[in-house]
């Protein structure tokens, strides 16, 4: 029963009121940004649509771990993808302004791609190693203007809950500009709204931001590269609920 009414108040409520949320939300970076807000309305409208949107869900949130964080200074985040979920709690609620690195094809959605370029966010294209490493450039451009970034180095959301191997091009970025990594581990998004389903489910989530970790000094070829990015997955896989290990 419980069940049944929450999917009611899903498609009744909450689908409405994200939708009118989003369009308002887009619009808003769009114009804020154009006329030479970029600093607060790349941030701000984002922010707090995503809290709204968690708090609409009615699903509880559990963070630990900012204080490990110096809102002063720029970091490259990596974190698991569990589900459409993990960027409603990052961007609502790690309480640092950050420009993401996306899929080249949420920049096709309307009114959010404009949105998400107005705010100078980075559109991942991977149907040529020139593309992609022009991605690359993007986002180290951000980087040099002293955004954070958030990277999922998965590259998609996960189909069961754990984590494939990471990616470098995030330990890349990191290196290329001298800033610390900073592992953050999502549990619960993969219950609320996993890939391949439109039905919410209510159910508790928590984000744990670990220490940054220096890659000064770190060997830069493919294979330390690699061996840093599957050390930070060892760190976010020892705080994940044991289903998801």
């Amino acid at each position: 029963m419980k069940r049944l009414l929450y999917i009611l108040y899903t498609w009744l409520l909450f689908v409405p009121v994200f939708l009118v949320l989003t369009l308002i939300t887009a619009l808003t970076t769009i114009i804020g940004c154009l006329l030479g807000g970029e600093k607060i309305f790349a941030y701000y409208p984002g922010m707090l649509w995503s809290r709204i949107t968690c708090w609409l869900a009615l699903c509880p949130i559990k963070i630990k771990g900012r204080e490990h964080i110096d809102r002063t200074k720029s970091y490259v985040f990596v974190a698991n993808h569990q589900g459409a979920f993990d960027i409603f709690m990052i961007y609502g609620f790690l309480r640092v302004p950050v420009k993401w690195v996306m899929k080249a094809g949420i920049g096709k959605i309307p009114f959010v791609g404009a949105a998400c370029r107005a705010a100078g966010f980075i559109f991942v294209d991977n149907s040529s190693a020139k593309a992609a490493a022009n991605s690359v450039k993007e986002a180290e451009k951000a980087l040099r203007k002293g955004a954070s970034i958030v990277v999922f180095p998965e590259g998609s959301r996960t189909y069961d809950g754990k984590m494939i191997r990471f990616k470098r091009g995030a330990y890349q970025m990191a290196v290329d500009q001298h800033l610390p990594i900073v592992p953050i581990t999502l549990n619960g998004p993969f219950y609320v709204l996993p890939i391949g389903t439109l039905n919410l489910r209510r159910h508790r989530m928590e984000m744990i931001i670990h220490p940054p970790i220096s890659l000064e000094g770190t060997d830069v070829s493919h294979k330390g590269l690699q061996q840093v990015a599957d050390h930070t997955q060892e760190i976010i896989r020892s705080a994940l609920w044991e289903e998801f290990k």
